[in-house]
């Protein structure tokens, strides 16, 4: 759709400009009927009003949106809060503030409301969306309208707009690493805990998992393949209902994140089963928390402080000098704690 100003809602209305700003900024003295009508009209073409100077005077905000999709407890998490960090303070190298959103819903018509609010009144220059899913209608929405977004973790075929800034974690490498670590110590038995599949680390992990067991000439086990998400509830959960299906344990466990290994090495214990004596477990991102767990967990490091500077710097760039899409990978180490044992 056009994009059309207060001028031409005036215009259409019948009114003057300066009544189109009375309902806009909600004074009073607008007849209900004109009110109604102009209303009617800015919804009809989607108008957000521009409410910041710098912007109605050709300038840049100095700020981007930084939104963390996610449905859990956010505060909580220590990665999730790294990243916010992370974000800021390279936008405050460059010079740029972070205003920070954190999305329950992303399909919620009210929540997709807010956030288009935030980029039509010129709040923002640019935006970041991480923990969102592979194909999120509002950020291709924001793209197709010309806003520039970095996005972590996307893999969508033929989208090669310039305004849309993508950084991947090698991610099916990251469970490849796992498997052949555990293959290392004589595992054979190897399962694994989902993460969200309509993520594209889900799907990408899962990959790896199964390739890295082919690779080995393992045995895939459908019982040893549990659902679950990115949080630690989903590796409780995960065990549970490993326990439910009554079936025989694998010997290693590879979990879609640390906070969900947190979660799986919890309900072990409740179930009177030992990390590493019972079960071997094995993470992936080196969580802040993943050294003082008891055991230690072992996991696969993602280099986390050089994906978000990376991400935040090219929006930054793209804003300022109208570059090409840039895309990149990083990669992954690993670190061996105490949560796998040789059998």
């Amino acid at each position: 759709m056009p994009e059309i100003n207060s001028q031409e809602i005036a215009k259409l209305a019948g009114v003057s400009r300066s009544t189109v700003s009375r309902v806009i900024n909600n004074y009073p003295n607008v007849p209900e009927r004109t009110r109604v009508k102009i209303l009617d009209i800015i919804q009809k073409y989607n108008y957000y009003p521009n409410l910041n100077a710098r912007v109605l005077a050709g300038k840049k905000t100095g700020t981007l949106g930084l939104f963390i999709i996610e449905s859990g407890q956010v505060s909580g998490d220590s990665l999730s809060n790294f990243m916010i960090t992370a974000v800021i303070e390279s936008a405050s190298n460059n010079g740029y503030y972070a205003l920070t959103n954190v999305i329950r819903d992303p399909n919620n018509p009210e929540t997709r409301k807010k956030i288009k609010e935030v980029f039509y009144q010129g709040r923002v220059d640019g935006g970041l969306f991480i923990g969102a899913d592979n194909y999120e209608p509002i950020i291709e929405e924001l793209i197709r309208e010309g806003f520039v977004i970095g996005i972590l973790d996307q893999d969508i075929a033929e989208k090669d707009e310039p305004n849309r800034i993508v950084y991947n974690l090698d991610n099916e490498k990251v469970a490849m690493k796992a498997i052949d670590y555990l293959v290392s110590l004589n595992h054979k038995k190897i399962g694994i805990i989902l993460g969200n599949m309509k993520r594209i680390a889900g799907p990408q992990k899962y990959d790896g998992y199964l390739k890295g067991l082919k690779k080995h000439g393992l045995t895939i086990n459908p019982n040893w393949i549990l659902p679950g998400d990115f949080n630690r509830e989903s590796g409780y959960m995960a065990i549970e209902e490993l326990v439910r299906r009554d079936t025989e344990f694998p010997t290693a466990i590879l979990a879609a994140n640390d906070s969900v290994a947190f979660g799986a090495m919890e309900a072990l214990q409740n179930h009177s089963m030992k990390v590493p004596d019972d079960i071997s477990m094995i993470g992936t991102d080196d969580h802040l928390m993943s050294a003082y767990v008891k055991p230690a967990l072992t996991t696969i490091k993602i280099d986390f402080p050089q994906i978000i500077t990376k991400l935040t710097n090219s929006v930054i760039h793209v804003i300022e000098n109208k570059e090409e899409m840039i895309t990149s990978e990083i990669g992954a180490e690993l670190i061996i704690r105490e949560s796998c044992k040789s059998i």
